[in-house]
């Protein structure tokens, strides 16, 4: 990789809108990296607003003087710094991952529309990743690794600039320099994985294979690459599996889905769940949906589930759901004198109406039929999906059924054009 130096930054920024007058954020922890960052984008003197955001993860003992120096440090160069206090709680997934969370939810509330941050993630960064989610079974998409940008839901844009930089290049631009930086005692700590990489792994692989970085990078661009074909593929697919909004979670083509080869299958199911916000499933979890679901009877009741969420077919559809069902209501919309005579609105002069749900025995007659029938059967025939049948709302006048959820009307309990009305709406 090239050695480092401050021109060479400039060809991996991004393009500098004078119309907007965003701000560049720098994302700076007083490390080697970010203290490098910062120091080459004033050496450029830029025509852009640069600042700085110093996150104090409170873990070290520390960080309270890690702070100090980076407010000095951007003192010493004008640049103007902002630092933000937060507290860290591992939630199962590593201390890493929490700080990570905890960072980025400052930088999603400064940086603004129009606005960059730039972090200092390396060459070596980059190598530290493929190699760890390689250890874990990563696919292509794992294996494009740190991408160089990506839009932040704040509206700004995520900019890592220095991918194509060593940290030894780094680390010689500094002390040629006389830079300082902080060093966080916990990179020594070899109990956690990165650490152990960086420490004991990476000086061995970069001894026998001198280009380790460079090609480390090539791998991550080229998978990225795959990964973007994949997911053209994959929208077009979308596309013919006729996504939709249910009463709960979102549904897709089951038919459609089952028509694909498995790869394609797959490859569909990852991008629909991506697009729904979802963490994505194991491996393991889209094996067995393939063993359950595309193999498995017609009628077989079939359920994946991982984390907050699951899959589950009903007749022609794959409904995505919460893995815990959440609780829906029943509203009474209420209508002045609709114009036009419809089944699904309820007179509004009826008295004393309630909720209940099933208890087991229920028969009603729903306006236009000639005769009553069970309501277990009546909720087959409605099509309504079987995770919803026993938290269907009933609402009654005394001991008489008169609707069942947004689904029906009984008979006798519609209420005529041009009078006031009651619209039931049943959702979550």
């Amino acid at each position: 990789m090239p050695d480092f130096i401050p021109e060479q930054l400039r060809a991996c920024l991004p393009l500098i809108d004078k119309s907007t007058l965003g701000v560049w954020w720098v994302g700076f922890s007083g490390g080697l990296d970010s203290t490098v960052l910062l120091h080459a984008l004033v050496q450029l003197n830029l025509p852009v607003s640069v600042r700085a955001l110093h996150i104090n993860h409170q873990i070290s003992p520390h960080a309270n003087s890690w702070q100090r120096q980076c407010e000095q440090f951007c003192q010493q160069l004008g640049v103007s710094f902002f630092a933000e206090k937060v507290q860290v709680i591992n939630s199962g997934k590593g201390i890493e991952d929490a700080a990570r969370a905890a960072r980025y939810q400052v930088f999603e509330r400064y940086v603004d529309s129009g606005d960059c941050l730039l972090t200092a993630h390396h060459g070596n960064d980059q190598a530290e990743t493929i190699l760890l989610r390689l250890l874990r079974g990563a696919g292509p998409r794992g294996l494009a690794a740190i991408g160089s940008a990506r839009q932040l839901s704040s509206g700004g844009k995520l900019i890592r600039p220095l991918l194509q930089f060593s940290r030894a290049g780094l680390e010689a631009y500094a002390r040629e320099q006389k830079l300082p930086w902080v060093e966080d005692e916990s990179n020594q700590d070899d109990h956690y994985d990165r650490n152990f990489l960086r420490n004991q792994v990476m000086p061995l692989l970069q001894h026998r294979w001198p280009a380790l970085i460079r090609k480390c990078q090539q791998t991550a661009d080229l998978c990225a690459q795959q990964e973007n074909l994949l997911d053209e593929f994959a929208k077009q697919d979308l596309e013919q599996a006729n996504p939709r909004s249910e009463r709960m979670g979102r549904s897709i083509d089951l038919l459609w889905l089952k028509s694909l080869s498995s790869a394609r299958r797959q490859n569909l199911l990852r991008y629909w769940l991506r697009q729904s916000g979802c963490d994505l499933p194991e491996v393991v979890h889209l094996q067995q949906l393939e063993i359950q679901l595309f193999n498995a009877r017609e009628d077989a009741s079939v359920e994946i589930a991982w984390g907050e969420y699951s899959l589950r077919p009903y007749q022609t559809r794959l409904f995505l759901l919460p893995a815990v069902l959440p609780p829906m209501i029943l509203d009474l919309v209420q209508l002045s004198a609709p114009e036009n005579n419809s089944a699904s609105y309820l007179r509004a002069d009826i008295p004393n109406l309630h909720i209940r749900f099933r208890s087991g025995g229920e028969r009603c007659k729903p306006a236009g039929r000639a005769h009553s029938q069970t309501l277990k059967k009546l909720l087959q025939e409605y099509h309504l999906e079987p995770w919803l049948r026993n938290s269907v709302p009933l609402l009654y006048s005394g001991d008489q059924l008169v609707a069942v959820g947004d689904l029906w009307i009984c008979e006798g309990y519609v209420a005529p054009g041009g009078v006031a009305a009651v619209k039931p709406v049943w959702c979550s």
